[in-house]
């Protein structure tokens, strides 16, 4: 297989760890959303495919894949609120906050990345507003030529379009791109643009739910040079 030049990473689960970064903070987003009801909570929980006793997202959970308004839908019909816009918003604010725990050294990392001739992108279906925050709070930012959101315009995984965009905007064809996620959203969208597919553990989903969507899977991000070069 021939190695990518262009490097399309997902964010959450695969550049930074998702139930290491995600975990506490739903449960306080939960909480405040049901205003301290507990079965509400519940509710949520299950709706939204979250162990409250673990505190971890479980596989398949609809926050793992999907853009922040189907999660927004959600929440709405099991609280009964009706203010969409509003409750995005807050959401959003309150996910720019969180501190994201990296699953690798991505300072490191992207400069070796760059530095080797590949040239990186985002593609998020969280908003791109909080992604943006979240590199730069990383020191990051710069390392990427392409950042896309599930609000910028492109529409979201599992479509191709943040991905065909990538290509439009780099000029690097699909078949020398690699999309690395930790869904299988994430790799049906790069399966859908002709991509390479690259899975990692680093998010809720096991080996043998992304292998068969994957051409290869790797424990985590950390271990994309040594695949690049082997």
């Amino acid at each position: 297989m021939a190695r990518p030049t262009g490097l399309i990473f997902d964010k959450d689960g695969t550049l930074f760890d998702f139930n290491a970064t995600w975990g506490a903070w739903t449960r306080t987003m939960l909480d405040a959303e049901a205003s301290g009801d507990t079965a509400l909570v519940a509710r949520l929980a299950q709706a939204l495919g979250y162990d409250l006793t673990a505190g971890r997202f479980l596989a398949g959970s609809i926050v793992i894949a999907e853009p922040v308004h189907v999660v927004a839908d959600t929440i709405l019909w099991i609280t009964g609120q009706t203010d969409k816009p509003a409750l995005i918003a807050r959401m959003d604010a309150a996910s720019a906050e969180v501190t994201q725990q990296p699953a690798a050294d991505l300072p490191d990392l992207m400069s070796r990345l760059r530095a080797a001739g590949h040239v990186l992108g985002l593609a998020t279906n969280d908003s791109e507003a909080p992604a943006r925050r979240h590199l730069a709070d990383h020191a990051i930012d710069t390392a990427f030529d392409f950042v896309a959101g599930a609000d910028s315009g492109f529409g979201h995984k599992p479509g191709p379009g943040q991905l065909n965009a990538f290509c439009a905007r780099t000029g690097i064809a699909p078949q020398d791109c690699a999309m690395i996620g930790d869904s299988t959203h994430d790799l049906t969208a790069g399966r859908a643009a002709g991509m390479i597919c690259i899975g990692v553990l680093t998010g809720p989903a096991p080996r043998t739910e992304l292998g068969p969507h994957a051409d290869v899977v790797l424990d985590s991000i950390a271990d994309l040079p040594a695949w690049l070069v082997d």
